[in-house]
């Protein structure tokens, strides 16, 4: 026997309890999927990290921070690390994670230095250990000694020039068996390439991110 009908008021107020509950499940979504992001390896994995709502902020994403530490190895103790353009901090906190020795966060924008440091402290990393500073990323790498870092991250927002500038400065900090780690929206060319004496060891795309990891020509 066919089911009866109902009124069309009866409909109306089905749709909107209907509605109203698709709206109640979609509000009590935890924030964790826009404003967190979470270590993914070390003695800190799985922990959370905040993102800040700021134009341009983009955290190195999960299955790209997991691929470059599996090409990297998982134990980082006794190296020196930067991360010049830190933002979130994903990618410092995830050598801190692996124990790097030292790892020094730059960071330009106040609210952003601001929270590194209170995750830095909320983690119980020793301030020895990972280095937050507020200031110019371009500049922390013009002030390194020469041949003095195992590990340099550059995530500089898109829509600059930073990386041009920061690429040069990196090589000359960096250990001749050292590294540096890139972020991009294009692949680096072959020409700047053999300008500074680097080699590509591995790379990614991933949406619209390139991730090269590069080393000397000398080490390769």
């Amino acid at each position: 026997m066919p089911s009866p009908k109902m009124s069309s008021a009866s409909s109306s107020k089905t749709k909107e309890r209907d509605f109203a509950a698709t709206t109640s499940k979609k509000k009590s979504l935890p924030k964790v999927l826009k404003h967190e992001v979470r270590i993914i390896g070390g003695h800190l994995k799985r922990t959370k990290l905040p993102v800040a709502d700021k134009p341009g902020l983009r955290p190195s994403p999960d299955r790209v921070r997991e691929t470059l530490f599996n090409w990297l190895g998982q134990e980082l103790t006794g190296w020196r690390c930067l991360d010049a353009f830190s933002g979130s901090g994903a990618l410092g906190f995830e050598a801190a994670s692996r124990h790097a020795d030292v790892v020094q966060m730059i960071e330009m924008d106040p609210i952003l230095a601001t929270s590194l440091e209170k995750t830095r402290q909320r983690l119980n990393l020793g301030a020895e250990q990972v280095q937050v500073r507020r200031g110019d990323g371009i500049r922390a790498l013009a002030d390194c000694a020469k041949a003095s870092l195992d590990l340099i991250f550059l995530d500089p927002p898109f829509d600059t020039d930073l990386a041009d500038k920061a690429m040069p400065l990196a090589v000359k900090a960096m250990k001749p068996s050292g590294w540096i780690y890139l972020e991009s929206a294009t692949p680096i060319s072959n020409e700047t390439l053999e300008t500074l004496g680097l080699t590509v060891y591995r790379k990614l795309k991933a949406g619209k991110v390139f991730a090269q990891l590069m080393q000397l020509q000398a080490a390769a």
